[in-house]
């Protein structure tokens, strides 16, 4: 019931207290220390060690890069990655993580890789609180939508930018691409092409600059950069906007979206699966997750699900609910007398989704870009409960589109769609088809393969070898 103004004075204070509450060398400040190489690590910041100011530039209270501490060049002959990110959701950090995998394993003693979230370690308030904000923006619609386009909007989007330029990011950006001295520059994030760009040749050392997109469908203005080497795009919409925004056909790769590496390779037997996770082998099995904070109303979509299961199919579902890090959520579910005709299975953040998704027959999601290319991966329908606006509103129509989903927004609706697949098995069957024939599995290897041969002799160790499902649905590098 909150004013529009009164929502986002309040992302003001979040940010301020957080920025506030965490000193210099606090415990806090250092929960990322590590030297570069180590995934996550924390470059320095706006808090490092170097006391010096670079000339112009001490009103702004920048730290200069005179006393900061730079590895030393000597890594064993590695050439070294900076991939840039935001922690602003998970798939960022996840995307980042399943190319350096894919990197090491096609590269291997070969690469140097390190994982920033540029904008949280080294932008001035209020900047580096966007993590925060993202949380408290993606519970409130209407918020998210204004906030997403007013910083599409051409006039506030550089108005923005020209902030970010004035409060000293670029410097602090510099100092990051000076610590880590890269070989080639990954951006993985829309927020991570212009001012990094920017910083680089401020630094006068320019190297490899490339982009991966990590939407899907739909994707923000900012995403998409004339200046980079290389642009990675997971979908042949994002290919034509792409385009539209001004990169060539020789800047423009299509292979997929970066999954984790447990969705590579072909999962075991369902029955084996379901055994292992705790689960009943001859029950279906619905499960339902809503991203690592656990939002999207999993509790009230999983209550109608089990109570019309009880109804229509009974003694023969079974519901696994994902709640991330939503704990009062969890332990509610996990209270609740489920009636004995289902089976209600809760679990909070978990590690296994690979083996969760391989041990169920339908998918319920927010339409995240990361959970629907895995769900490819592992040939689920999926049913899509939410969506942020404008990044995600793509999404639906990808899916709705390829024939293996629908998008609903009230529980029970979604509880009515979701029993009635079950109940359907030629439906099923069918929309579990057009799922796998949407999945890219060997998207993070290709894109790994390009951006190490891009530094080193091209990989001897890259699979050519496609599942037969997958071969026919995989593009070529580039679709014109």
């Amino acid at each position: 019931g909150r004013s529009l103004g009164a929502q986002l004075r309040r992302v003001m204070r979040i940010g301020g207290r957080n920025q506030a509450s965490r000193a210099p060398g606090s415990p806090a400040d250092r929960r990322h220390d590590g030297r570069p190489g180590d995934v996550g690590g924390r470059c320095g910041g706006a808090h490092g060690s170097g006391s010096g100011y670079l000339p112009g530039t001490a009103a702004a209270g920048v730290p200069s890069l005179a006393n900061a501490a730079v590895p030393q060049r000597d890594s064993g002959g590695k050439k070294r990655i900076l991939m840039l990110i935001s922690d602003t959701g998970g798939g960022h950090r996840a995307s980042a993580q399943a190319l350096e995998a894919a990197l090491k394993e096609l590269y291997p003693n070969q690469l140097e890789i390190s994982i920033v979230d540029i904008w949280t370690q080294y932008s001035p308030w209020p900047f580096n609180t966007c993590v925060a904000g993202y949380a408290f923006l993606q519970k409130r619609q209407a918020l998210w939508w204004f906030t997403y386009h007013w910083s599409c909007f051409l006039p506030t989007r550089e108005a923005t930018t020209a902030w970010a330029k004035m409060s000293g990011t670029v410097e602090l950006f510099q100092q990051c691409l000076g610590k880590y001295d890269p070989d080639l520059i990954v951006s993985l994030h829309p927020l991570t092409q212009d001012l990094p760009i920017r910083a680089m040749k401020a630094n006068g050392k320019v190297v490899p600059f490339v982009t991966v997109v990590t939407d899907l469908a739909s994707a923000h203005p900012h995403w998409f950069d004339k200046r980079v080497d290389r642009c990675f795009v997971p979908s042949t919409s994002l290919l034509r906007m792409a385009k539209y925004r001004g990169l060539s056909d020789e800047q423009l790769r299509l292979y997929g979206l970066p999954i984790r590496p447990t969705f590579w390779q072909a999962p075991k037997a369902k029955e084996l699966t379901k055994r292992a996770l705790g689960l009943r082998a001859d029950m279906q099995t619905v499960l339902v997750v809503g991203g690592g904070d656990g939002v999207g109303g999993l509790g009230t979509i999983v209550e109608e699900i089990a109570a019309l299961a009880v109804d229509e199919l009974p003694g023969q579902v079974q519901v696994v609910v994902v709640c991330g890090r939503n704990h009062v959520l969890r332990k509610r579910l996990a209270k609740t007398r489920w009636p004995k005709e289902v089976r209600v299975s809760v679990h909070g953040f978990i590690t296994q989704m690979s083996d969760f998704m391989a041990a169920s027959d339908v998918i319920v999601t927010k339409a995240g870009p990361g959970t629907i290319a895995e769900a490819n991966a592992r040939a689920l329908p999926i049913m899509l409960s939410s969506f942020l606006p404008g990044q995600e509103a793509g999404n639906v129509d990808y899916v709705t589109s390829g024939g293996f989903g629908v998008y609903r927004k009230k529980p029970k609706r979604i509880a009515r769609g979701v029993i009635s697949w079950l109940a359907d098995p030629v439906l099923l069957a069918t929309m579990s088809a057009n799922s796998l024939r949407a999945a890219r599995p060997l998207a993070t290897y290709q894109i790994a393969n390009d951006i190490g041969s891009m530094l080193c002799s091209a990989s001897q160790l890259m699979p050519n070898v496609l599942p037969p499902s997958a071969a026919a649905a995989t593009p070529p590098p580039l679709a014109v």
